[in-house]
Protein backbone atom coordinates (compact mmCIF):
# COMPACT_ATOMS: atom_id res chain seq x y z
CA UNK A 1 0.00 0.00 0.00
CA UNK A 2 1.28 3.42 -0.75
CA UNK A 3 1.45 6.63 1.78
CA UNK A 4 -0.36 8.84 -0.97
CA UNK A 5 -2.39 9.00 -3.79
CA UNK A 6 -2.41 12.30 -5.83
CA UNK A 7 -5.22 12.16 -8.31
CA UNK A 8 -7.42 14.17 -10.39
CA UNK A 9 -4.45 16.07 -11.62
CA UNK A 10 -2.56 17.35 -14.30
CA UNK A 11 1.09 16.20 -14.45
CA UNK A 12 3.46 18.75 -16.01
CA UNK A 13 6.04 15.98 -15.70
CA UNK A 14 9.24 17.68 -17.89
CA UNK A 15 10.19 14.46 -18.95
CA UNK A 16 11.46 15.12 -21.99
CA UNK A 17 10.54 11.06 -22.86
CA UNK A 18 7.09 11.74 -23.09
CA UNK A 19 6.25 13.90 -26.16
CA UNK A 20 3.87 15.91 -25.26
CA UNK A 21 3.96 19.81 -24.61
CA UNK A 22 5.48 20.13 -20.95
CA UNK A 23 5.55 16.37 -20.77
CA UNK A 24 2.10 16.75 -20.24
CA UNK A 25 -0.12 14.12 -18.34
CA UNK A 26 -3.69 15.11 -18.56
CA UNK A 27 -6.22 13.72 -16.18
CA UNK A 28 -3.07 11.57 -14.13
CA UNK A 29 -1.92 10.40 -10.82
CA UNK A 30 1.22 10.21 -8.91
CA UNK A 31 1.76 7.31 -6.31
CA UNK A 32 4.14 8.48 -3.56
CA UNK A 33 6.02 5.86 -0.97
CA UNK A 34 8.77 6.90 1.67
CA UNK A 35 9.09 9.97 -0.38
CA UNK A 36 9.53 8.91 -3.72
CA UNK A 37 7.41 8.67 -6.65
CA UNK A 38 6.64 4.74 -7.45
CA UNK A 39 4.04 5.49 -10.14
CA UNK A 40 2.93 8.35 -12.68
CA UNK A 41 0.34 7.99 -14.98
CA UNK A 42 -3.25 8.68 -16.10
CA UNK A 43 -5.67 8.46 -13.23
CA UNK A 44 -7.26 5.16 -14.96
CA UNK A 45 -4.00 3.54 -14.99
CA UNK A 46 -3.51 3.67 -11.28
CA UNK A 47 -7.02 3.12 -10.48
CA UNK A 48 -6.65 0.12 -9.17
CA UNK A 49 -3.68 0.64 -6.39
CA UNK A 50 -4.19 1.27 -3.01
CA UNK A 51 -3.26 4.22 -0.87
CA UNK A 52 -3.12 5.38 3.00
CA UNK A 53 -4.12 8.63 1.42
CA UNK A 54 -6.16 9.16 -1.66
CA UNK A 55 -6.03 13.40 -2.33
CA UNK A 56 -7.94 14.28 -5.61
CA UNK A 57 -6.34 17.75 -6.47
CA UNK A 58 -9.51 18.85 -8.14
CA UNK A 59 -8.04 19.47 -12.05
CA UNK A 60 -4.69 21.21 -10.37
CA UNK A 61 -1.53 21.14 -12.41
CA UNK A 62 1.85 19.48 -10.95
CA UNK A 63 5.48 19.73 -11.96
CA UNK A 64 8.10 18.56 -10.35
CA UNK A 65 9.18 21.19 -7.44
CA UNK A 66 11.48 24.12 -8.13
CA UNK A 67 15.29 24.13 -8.18
CA UNK A 68 17.12 27.18 -7.99
CA UNK A 69 20.60 26.17 -9.20
CA UNK A 70 22.13 29.48 -8.36
CA UNK A 71 21.98 31.61 -5.44
CA UNK A 72 24.12 33.62 -3.26
CA UNK A 73 21.68 33.22 -0.56
CA UNK A 74 23.92 33.82 2.07
CA UNK A 75 25.62 37.40 3.08
CA UNK A 76 25.87 40.20 5.97
CA UNK A 77 24.12 43.16 5.15
CA UNK A 78 22.60 44.37 1.96
CA UNK A 79 23.99 46.89 -0.80
CA UNK A 80 20.70 48.90 -1.39
CA UNK A 81 23.07 52.00 -1.98
CA UNK A 82 24.46 50.25 -4.94
CA UNK A 83 20.99 50.43 -6.11
CA UNK A 84 21.11 54.03 -6.13
CA UNK A 85 24.51 54.88 -7.20
CA UNK A 86 23.32 52.32 -10.71
CA UNK A 87 19.85 54.99 -10.69
CA UNK A 88 22.41 57.57 -10.53
CA UNK A 89 24.53 55.72 -13.21
CA UNK A 90 27.41 53.91 -12.26
CA UNK A 91 28.31 50.69 -13.98
CA UNK A 92 29.35 47.53 -12.38
CA UNK A 93 32.80 47.80 -12.79
CA UNK A 94 32.81 51.37 -11.54
CA UNK A 95 30.98 50.27 -7.88
CA UNK A 96 33.51 47.25 -8.00
CA UNK A 97 36.62 49.59 -8.40
CA UNK A 98 35.09 52.24 -6.07
CA UNK A 99 35.07 49.70 -3.63
CA UNK A 100 32.03 48.33 -3.41
CA UNK A 101 30.41 44.95 -5.33
CA UNK A 102 31.00 41.83 -3.50
CA UNK A 103 34.02 43.32 -1.59
CA UNK A 104 31.61 45.63 0.34
CA UNK A 105 29.62 42.60 1.95
CA UNK A 106 32.79 41.00 3.23
CA UNK A 107 33.06 42.89 6.19
CA UNK A 108 29.52 42.62 7.37
CA UNK A 109 30.02 38.68 6.82
CA UNK A 110 32.74 38.48 8.55
CA UNK A 111 31.70 39.75 11.54
CA UNK A 112 28.56 37.40 11.65
CA UNK A 113 28.44 34.60 13.55
CA UNK A 114 27.01 31.19 11.58
CA UNK A 115 23.64 31.40 13.14
CA UNK A 116 23.46 35.14 12.33
CA UNK A 117 24.15 34.52 8.65
CA UNK A 118 21.87 31.73 9.11
CA UNK A 119 18.68 33.49 10.74
CA UNK A 120 19.30 36.44 8.68
CA UNK A 121 19.26 34.04 5.29
CA UNK A 122 15.99 32.06 6.62
CA UNK A 123 13.65 34.51 5.44
CA UNK A 124 15.62 35.06 2.41
CA UNK A 125 15.00 30.88 1.66
CA UNK A 126 11.55 30.82 2.58
CA UNK A 127 10.26 33.23 0.01
CA UNK A 128 12.06 31.41 -2.59
CA UNK A 129 10.29 28.10 -0.65
CA UNK A 130 6.81 29.72 -0.66
CA UNK A 131 7.66 30.53 -4.79
CA UNK A 132 8.02 26.81 -5.39
CA UNK A 133 11.69 25.98 -4.99
CA UNK A 134 12.23 22.46 -3.29
CA UNK A 135 16.20 22.80 -4.37
CA UNK A 136 18.30 25.55 -3.64
CA UNK A 137 21.42 25.96 -4.52
CA UNK A 138 24.00 28.25 -1.92
CA UNK A 139 27.24 29.33 -2.72
CA UNK A 140 30.02 30.68 -0.38
CA UNK A 141 32.03 33.56 -1.69
CA UNK A 142 31.52 36.70 0.59
CA UNK A 143 33.80 35.53 2.98
CA UNK A 144 37.58 36.13 0.87
CA UNK A 145 39.17 33.98 3.82
CA UNK A 146 39.11 29.97 4.67
CA UNK A 147 37.61 30.52 8.05
CA UNK A 148 34.92 32.70 6.67
CA UNK A 149 34.26 30.74 3.88
CA UNK A 150 33.53 27.88 5.78
CA UNK A 151 31.16 29.43 8.44
CA UNK A 152 28.68 30.97 5.09
CA UNK A 153 28.99 26.47 3.74
CA UNK A 154 27.98 25.97 7.79
CA UNK A 155 25.22 28.45 7.89
CA UNK A 156 24.04 27.00 4.39
CA UNK A 157 24.16 23.20 6.14
CA UNK A 158 22.59 24.20 8.97
CA UNK A 159 19.48 25.96 7.04
CA UNK A 160 19.28 22.52 5.36
CA UNK A 161 19.10 21.24 7.95
CA UNK A 162 16.04 23.22 10.09
CA UNK A 163 13.92 23.57 6.94
CA UNK A 164 12.12 21.84 4.29
CA UNK A 165 14.37 22.37 1.28
CA UNK A 166 17.16 20.26 -0.12
CA UNK A 167 20.26 22.62 -0.21
CA UNK A 168 23.60 22.11 -2.65
CA UNK A 169 26.45 23.51 -1.05
CA UNK A 170 29.45 24.91 -3.51
CA UNK A 171 32.42 26.49 -2.58
CA UNK A 172 32.79 30.15 -4.22
CA UNK A 173 36.29 30.23 -4.16
CA UNK A 174 37.44 33.04 -6.11
CA UNK A 175 34.97 35.31 -6.21
CA UNK A 176 36.85 38.59 -5.84
CA UNK A 177 40.22 39.73 -4.44
CA UNK A 178 39.99 40.64 -0.76
CA UNK A 179 41.93 43.82 -0.50
CA UNK A 180 44.29 42.75 2.14
CA UNK A 181 45.89 40.82 -0.96
CA UNK A 182 45.44 43.73 -3.25
CA UNK A 183 49.35 43.65 -3.97
CA UNK A 184 49.43 39.55 -3.33
CA UNK A 185 47.13 37.90 -5.48
CA UNK A 186 49.40 35.18 -6.31
CA UNK A 187 49.26 34.28 -3.08
CA UNK A 188 45.33 34.16 -2.29
CA UNK A 189 44.94 32.12 -5.49
CA UNK A 190 47.12 29.78 -3.71
CA UNK A 191 45.09 29.93 -0.34
CA UNK A 192 41.89 29.23 -2.15
CA UNK A 193 43.19 26.39 -3.95
CA UNK A 194 45.18 25.09 -1.60
CA UNK A 195 43.94 25.11 1.90
CA UNK A 196 39.74 26.69 1.49
CA UNK A 197 39.46 23.73 -1.17
CA UNK A 198 40.62 21.44 1.44
CA UNK A 199 39.24 22.89 4.43
CA UNK A 200 35.57 22.70 2.46
CA UNK A 201 36.15 19.25 0.97
CA UNK A 202 37.41 17.31 4.52
CA UNK A 203 34.53 18.80 6.31
CA UNK A 204 32.07 17.68 3.52
CA UNK A 205 30.51 21.15 3.24
CA UNK A 206 30.61 21.98 -0.69
CA UNK A 207 29.55 19.66 -3.38
CA UNK A 208 31.02 21.58 -5.95
CA UNK A 209 33.49 24.49 -6.22
CA UNK A 210 32.95 27.91 -8.73
CA UNK A 211 34.81 30.90 -9.92
CA UNK A 212 34.12 34.51 -11.29
CA UNK A 213 36.10 34.18 -14.29
CA UNK A 214 35.97 38.30 -15.58
CA UNK A 215 38.21 41.17 -16.52
CA UNK A 216 37.47 42.64 -12.63
CA UNK A 217 37.75 39.13 -10.85
CA UNK A 218 39.79 35.86 -12.02
CA UNK A 219 41.50 35.07 -14.85
CA UNK A 220 40.41 31.82 -17.02
CA UNK A 221 43.98 30.67 -15.55
CA UNK A 222 43.23 31.27 -12.38
CA UNK A 223 40.01 29.54 -12.03
CA UNK A 224 41.77 26.04 -14.23
CA UNK A 225 43.72 25.79 -11.55
CA UNK A 226 41.20 25.95 -8.61
CA UNK A 227 39.45 22.90 -11.46
CA UNK A 228 42.55 20.76 -11.33
CA UNK A 229 42.83 20.75 -8.08
CA UNK A 230 38.60 20.21 -7.49
CA UNK A 231 38.52 17.45 -9.60
CA UNK A 232 41.05 15.69 -7.76
CA UNK A 233 38.89 15.97 -4.92
CA UNK A 234 35.61 14.67 -7.06
CA UNK A 235 33.79 18.12 -6.38
CA UNK A 236 31.52 19.10 -9.14
CA UNK A 237 32.49 22.48 -11.13
CA UNK A 238 30.80 25.47 -11.68
CA UNK A 239 31.93 28.89 -13.70
CA UNK A 240 30.51 32.42 -13.72
CA UNK A 241 31.46 33.10 -17.09
CA UNK A 242 31.43 35.33 -19.98
CA UNK A 243 28.59 37.56 -18.11
CA UNK A 244 30.42 40.92 -18.92
CA UNK A 245 33.54 39.91 -21.92
CA UNK A 246 34.39 36.82 -24.08
CA UNK A 247 37.00 35.36 -22.22
CA UNK A 248 36.77 31.53 -23.30
CA UNK A 249 35.68 30.73 -19.99
CA UNK A 250 32.76 28.25 -20.66
CA UNK A 251 35.34 26.60 -22.89
CA UNK A 252 38.65 26.05 -20.68
CA UNK A 253 35.30 24.75 -17.93
CA UNK A 254 34.01 22.26 -20.67
CA UNK A 255 37.36 20.79 -20.38
CA UNK A 256 37.01 20.12 -17.07
CA UNK A 257 33.77 18.22 -17.29
CA UNK A 258 31.85 21.51 -15.77
CA UNK A 259 28.28 20.84 -14.97
CA UNK A 260 27.29 24.63 -15.74
CA UNK A 261 28.81 27.57 -16.92
CA UNK A 262 26.65 30.86 -15.76
CA UNK A 263 25.93 34.04 -17.15
CA UNK A 264 27.22 33.77 -21.04
CA UNK A 265 26.19 36.95 -22.22
CA UNK A 266 28.84 36.93 -24.20
CA UNK A 267 29.23 33.80 -25.18
CA UNK A 268 30.76 32.96 -28.23
CA UNK A 269 29.80 29.97 -30.79
CA UNK A 270 32.90 27.96 -29.93
CA UNK A 271 32.20 28.18 -26.13
CA UNK A 272 28.77 27.13 -26.60
CA UNK A 273 30.06 24.20 -28.97
CA UNK A 274 32.15 23.00 -26.08
CA UNK A 275 29.46 23.05 -23.99
CA UNK A 276 27.61 20.71 -25.74
CA UNK A 277 30.33 18.21 -26.33
CA UNK A 278 31.11 18.47 -22.70
CA UNK A 279 26.83 18.27 -21.47
CA UNK A 280 26.96 20.89 -19.52
CA UNK A 281 24.15 23.15 -18.99
CA UNK A 282 23.63 26.82 -19.84
CA UNK A 283 22.23 28.53 -16.51
CA UNK A 284 20.78 32.07 -17.71
CA UNK A 285 20.01 34.76 -14.73
CA UNK A 286 17.89 36.85 -15.67
CA UNK A 287 17.52 38.98 -12.35
CA UNK A 288 21.15 39.90 -12.93
CA UNK A 289 20.65 40.83 -16.36
CA UNK A 290 17.92 42.92 -15.32
CA UNK A 291 19.26 44.73 -12.49
CA UNK A 292 22.17 45.81 -14.40
CA UNK A 293 20.41 47.40 -16.94
CA UNK A 294 22.33 44.63 -18.99
CA UNK A 295 21.48 45.10 -22.80
CA UNK A 296 23.22 42.23 -24.42
CA UNK A 297 21.82 38.89 -23.58
CA UNK A 298 22.95 35.39 -23.85
CA UNK A 299 22.70 33.80 -27.06
CA UNK A 300 20.11 31.51 -26.76
CA UNK A 301 19.44 31.13 -30.38
CA UNK A 302 23.20 29.36 -30.38
CA UNK A 303 22.06 27.32 -26.95
CA UNK A 304 19.67 25.82 -29.22
CA UNK A 305 21.52 25.09 -32.44
CA UNK A 306 24.03 23.06 -30.31
CA UNK A 307 21.25 21.61 -27.65
CA UNK A 308 22.71 22.84 -24.71
CA UNK A 309 20.02 22.64 -21.76
CA UNK A 310 19.35 25.88 -20.25
CA UNK A 311 18.36 26.61 -16.82
CA UNK A 312 16.96 29.56 -15.23
CA UNK A 313 17.69 30.74 -11.73
CA UNK A 314 17.34 33.89 -9.36
CA UNK A 315 21.30 34.46 -8.85
CA UNK A 316 19.75 36.08 -5.42
CA UNK A 317 22.57 37.81 -4.24
CA UNK A 318 22.70 41.30 -2.04
CA UNK A 319 24.28 43.86 -5.29
CA UNK A 320 23.41 42.48 -8.53
CA UNK A 321 20.53 40.46 -8.05
CA UNK A 322 18.62 40.95 -5.00
CA UNK A 323 15.65 38.73 -6.48
CA UNK A 324 13.45 36.23 -4.24
CA UNK A 325 11.09 34.89 -6.77
CA UNK A 326 11.35 32.10 -8.90
CA UNK A 327 8.34 32.77 -10.02
CA UNK A 328 9.51 36.21 -11.55
CA UNK A 329 12.72 34.66 -13.28
CA UNK A 330 10.39 32.14 -15.61
CA UNK A 331 8.31 35.45 -16.86
CA UNK A 332 11.80 37.14 -17.12
CA UNK A 333 13.32 34.27 -19.07
CA UNK A 334 10.60 34.40 -21.27
CA UNK A 335 10.12 38.33 -22.05
CA UNK A 336 13.67 39.05 -21.90
CA UNK A 337 15.79 36.10 -23.02
CA UNK A 338 12.97 35.07 -25.63
CA UNK A 339 12.56 31.28 -23.94
CA UNK A 340 9.26 29.77 -24.74
CA UNK A 341 7.13 28.68 -21.22
CA UNK A 342 8.33 25.24 -21.74
CA UNK A 343 12.06 26.25 -21.82
CA UNK A 344 11.62 28.21 -19.20
CA UNK A 345 10.05 25.79 -16.45
CA UNK A 346 12.40 22.80 -17.90
CA UNK A 347 14.97 25.48 -17.04
CA UNK A 348 14.00 25.40 -13.29
CA UNK A 349 12.95 22.08 -13.38
CA UNK A 350 14.91 19.33 -15.37
CA UNK A 351 18.26 21.88 -16.28
CA UNK A 352 18.48 23.21 -13.14
CA UNK A 353 18.67 19.60 -11.69
CA UNK A 354 21.37 19.22 -13.96
CA UNK A 355 22.77 22.00 -13.30
CA UNK A 356 23.34 20.59 -9.84
CA UNK A 357 24.16 17.20 -10.85
CA UNK A 358 21.09 15.82 -9.37
CA UNK A 359 19.45 15.22 -12.59
CA UNK A 360 18.84 11.78 -11.41
CA UNK A 361 17.07 12.17 -8.28
CA UNK A 362 14.95 15.52 -9.14
CA UNK A 363 13.72 18.01 -11.82
CA UNK A 364 11.35 15.70 -13.34
CA UNK A 365 8.12 13.87 -12.46
CA UNK A 366 8.83 10.06 -12.94
CA UNK A 367 9.09 6.54 -10.83
CA UNK A 368 11.96 6.22 -8.98
CA UNK A 369 12.60 10.02 -8.28
CA UNK A 370 12.22 12.38 -4.68
CA UNK A 371 8.61 13.24 -4.63
CA UNK A 372 9.43 17.15 -4.28
CA UNK A 373 6.34 18.49 -6.23
CA UNK A 374 4.53 21.89 -6.43
CA UNK A 375 0.69 22.28 -6.74
CA UNK A 376 -0.49 25.39 -9.06
CA UNK A 377 -4.31 25.93 -9.80
CA UNK A 378 -3.83 27.47 -12.74
CA UNK A 379 -5.60 26.44 -16.11
CA UNK A 380 -2.03 25.29 -17.97
CA UNK A 381 1.70 25.33 -16.93
CA UNK A 382 2.34 28.05 -19.09
CA UNK A 383 0.81 30.35 -17.06
CA UNK A 384 3.60 29.84 -14.36
CA UNK A 385 5.74 32.23 -16.92
CA UNK A 386 2.69 33.94 -17.99
CA UNK A 387 1.56 35.41 -14.64
CA UNK A 388 4.31 38.29 -13.45
CA UNK A 389 5.63 37.56 -10.44
CA UNK A 390 2.91 34.30 -9.54
CA UNK A 391 2.92 34.13 -5.45
CA UNK A 392 3.84 30.67 -5.38
CA UNK A 393 1.94 26.88 -5.74
CA UNK A 394 -1.06 26.21 -3.79
CA UNK A 395 0.90 23.22 -2.22
CA UNK A 396 4.67 21.89 -2.09
CA UNK A 397 5.41 18.83 -1.26
CA UNK A 398 9.17 17.47 0.03
CA UNK A 399 10.36 13.97 -0.11
CA UNK A 400 6.42 13.21 0.00
CA UNK A 401 5.36 15.60 2.74
CA UNK A 402 3.51 18.77 2.62
CA UNK A 403 5.36 21.60 3.90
Amino acid sequence: MWDRLLTDCHIATMDPAIATPFGAIEDGAIGIQDGRIVRVGRRTELAGFRARSVEPLGGAWVTPGLVDCHTHLVFGGNRAHEFEMRLQGASYEEIAKAGGGIVSTVGATRNASVEQLAEAARPRLQALMRGGATTVEVKSGYGLDVATEIKLLKAAKALGDSEAVRISPTLLALHALPPEYKERREEFVRIAIEEMLPAAADAGLATAVDAFAEGIGFTVEEARALFAAAKERGLGIKLHAEQLSNLSGAAMAARYGALSADHLEHVDEAGVAAMAEAGMVAVLLPGAFYALRETRKPPVDLLRKHKVGMAVATDCNPGTSPVLSPTLMLSMACTLFGLTPEEALGGMTREGARALGLGHEIGTIAANKAADLCVWRVSRPAELAYWVGLPGPEKRIMAGVDS
